[in-house]
Formats: C-alpha cells, sequence, structure tokens
C-alpha cells in the first residue's frame, strides 16, 4: 500500500512559485536590459571622449596673458610643494598626427607631429619659459598593450 497522497492544489500556488520556465524566460529579459544600458553607456563615453579629443585637438581660446598666469600657477604651487619639476599636461596619443610615435623614439622635429593645445603649450614654453631657463619633457607615460598611450607634459626648472 502506498501511502503517498497527491498533494491539494493551494490556491494562488503559481503565484507563489512561478515554474522554472517563467523564471529563466525573466532572467533572460534582465540579462537583455543590462546588456542593453551596458552598450548604451559605452557609446555615451565613447562619444564624450570623441567630443573630448575634439575639444582638445583645437585652440584652447585663452589669451596669451591667461595662459601665461596659469602656468605661473602651477609653477609656484610646485615650488611651494618644494618640487623642481611639474607635470602640467596630459592627453591622448591621437592628439599627435602620429599618434606619439616621433615623441616615443625621441626624435628631432616630434613638436611638428603636436595639435591643439599640446602644440598651444609647447608654443607658450618656447616664447615664455625656455628664454628663462626652463625645460618641457614630452614623454609617452602610459602603454596600453605594450603601444604608446597617453603623453605628459613636464615643466622643470633644476639645474
Amino acid at each position: 500500500m502506498d501511502n503517498h497522497q497527491e498533494p491539494q492544489a493551494m490556491p494562488g500556488l503559481d503565484d507563489l512559485i512561478p515554474n522554472a520556465a517563467q523564471i529563466r524566460k525573466e532572467a533572460a529579459l534582465k540579462e537583455a536590459e543590462k546588456a542593453e544600458e551596458y552598450v548604451r553607456l559605452a557609446a555615451a563615453v565613447e562619444a564624450e571622449k570623441r567630443a573630448l579629443i575634439e575639444r582638445l585637438s583645437k585652440p584652447s581660446g585663452k589669451s596669451e596673458e591667461e595662459k601665461i598666469k596659469l602656468a605661473s600657477t602651477i609653477i609656484q604651487r610646485a615650488v611651494r610643494n618644494g618640487l623642481t619639476e611639474v607635470l602640467v599636461y596630459r592627453f591622448p596619443n591621437s592628439l599627435c598626427t602620429d599618434r606619439g610615435r616621433a615623441i616615443n623614439q625621441m626624435e628631432k622635429g616630434w613638436e611638428t607631429t603636436l595639435t591643439g593645445i599640446p602644440k598651444e603649450i609647447f608654443q607658450l614654453w618656447t616664447d615664455y619659459l625656455k628664454p628663462r631657463g626652463y625645460r618641457i619633457a614630452y614623454q609617452i607615460i602610459e602603454f596600453p598593450g605594450g603601444v604608446p598611450g597617453d603623453i605628459g607634459v613636464t615643466i622643470s626648472w633644476d639645474d
């Protein structure tokens, strides 16, 4: 004799415990929503990055006086902190016409590959800082995947 009895159908059981197929479907929909959101955010980040590079590739719009005052502020702050050099700017290698190759190879004439704000900084140094004994260095400061990445601009004044 079998004492096992079929459970009686409980009212609302399907609301309490949905079937597995329904749960899988809901989980798949949630994953699809997450994927859509990720793609949307990635596209927004990429658009912001392109806009930033576009803006940086153009002149800053600052007057010579504004640029000199900004340089002075940065240098004075570094001096107050006991430094003899300061990283004044960091930019993506895409702001160089050769993506930073000439800078990385320290080729003569590397400065001709600069565009936008990095070019303005070099010109400011040439016109105002170099005659006063300051040095400038443009160096690749990041190598993602072993290839040149961001470039740093350092101004120094030690002997």
